[in-house]
């Protein structure tokens, strides 16, 4: 009678798993503009609180906030769309001077290994040649947003306003939903799930802001093209935790390897974003975003990719601080306290590698 009410219970589980997925994916265009909307509320909201507290009504201190936001993304867009026209403008000279790149590259290792069989070299230019039509079309897309994709993101605004807004209501529906036992508890998951993602959104930004200079300014000095425009997509897509740097590296390599056809400043590119990666993991990102979302590698990166899966750009984006509210759900809910150390980083400690454990193997080998 017990194994058929657990294996009923995990039938349940698993069915509302199935539908779950099924809802998300089917309600994507719906839902993610809602939940980065809420990601973006939190980053606002201390700006929202300052202005109030100068005595400005909240419509107000809510208008010049989301006004003032939207003000710097424009600004940024504009931007990066200009580059952007420029590169576009570039792109066939740029098509044929890869496929040309590529022919003396091919052409170099045939004299220093050997022969290859001519179908291969057709079909890595191929393959080449098809890669940078799609690169060109995605950017051309992006230019030519749909009016769907303009209509969501304008709609983000007014989400993050009413957001700012009605903040007390959502809070006083909760308390309404629970009992006055569990009130206070409930008070503290929220204080945390707010201070926890606050601190994530704003860290996230700052490191973005820092890596535009930073990538910006190393490939001005390594002496690629279009250095701006390769700097600030790459700073961008860190908006992707773990994979970001990988990723955005990836794009002013290419580039460099085969539009410039320079495989020394292509090396240099590939030291630099590994330099960029180590940086970001080991210093930016853990002195300013801090560990206050405390998952462990394994499920960011298993969130991550699931993410991706479902929504896309956007779900990779939004897997990581969304894992991090439920482990801060699950810290406080004694049934759930095996997921929060699955999901947390404690329990390894005694295999981390620090500067003591390091110390002392040097001083065991003396």
């Amino acid at each position: 009678m017990e194994a058929d009410k657990r294996l009923r219970h995990y039938t349940l589980l698993l069915l509302f798993g199935v539908l779950l997925v099924y809802v998300l994916v089917q309600a994507r265009e719906f839902l993610y503009p809602i939940l980065m909307a809420v990601l973006f509320s939190y980053l606002l909201y201390p700006v929202g609180k300052w202005l109030e507290t100068k005595g400005l009504p909240r419509v107000l201190a809510n208008f010049i906030t989301v006004v003032g936001a939207m003000a710097i993304f424009i600004g940024a867009l504009l931007l990066l769309y200009k580059q952007l026209i420029v590169f576009l403008s570039d792109f066939p000279e740029l098509q044929e001077e890869a496929m040309h790149n590529l022919d003396r590259l091919q052409q170099n290792i045939d004299r220093r290994f050997g022969e290859t069989n001519p179908e291969d070299k057709h079909w890595l230019q191929a393959q080449i040649g098809n890669a940078l039509e799609m690169s060109g079309n995605f950017l051309k897309d992006i230019l030519m947003a749909t009016t769907g994709t303009l209509a969501k993101l304008g709609l983000m605004p007014v989400y993050i306003f009413l957001f700012l807004y009605y903040r007390n209501k959502f809070e006083a529906f909760v308390y309404r939903q629970t009992s006055e036992a569990r009130q206070v508890a409930i008070r503290k998951v929220i204080a945390e799930i707010s201070q926890v993602t606050k601190h994530y959104m704003a860290g996230v930004v700052r490191v973005i802001l820092i890596l535009c200079v930073l990538n910006s300014t190393g490939l001005l000095l390594i002496g690629v093209d279009y250095w701006l425009l390769l700097g600030l997509i790459s700073a961008f897509i860190n908006f992707i935790p773990y994979f970001g740097t990988l990723i955005g590296g990836a794009v002013p390599l290419l580039y460099t390897l085969l539009v410039q056809g320079d495989p020394h400043k292509a090396l240099l590119v590939l030291l630099f974003f590994l330099l960029v990666q180590f940086t970001e993991n080991n210093i930016l990102t853990p002195n300013i975003t801090g560990s206050k979302v405390n998952i462990n590698p394994l499920f960011t990166i298993l969130s991550i990719i699931v993410g991706g899966m479902i929504w896309g750009l956007p779900g990779m984006f939004l897997a990581v601080p969304y894992l991090g509210m439920f482990k801060v759900y699950c810290d406080h809910h004694e049934h759930l306290q095996g997921w929060s150390y699955m999901l947390g980083t404690e329990g390894t400690e005694q295999h981390a590698l620090t500067f003591e454990k390091i110390k002392k193997m040097f001083r065991n080998k003396r």
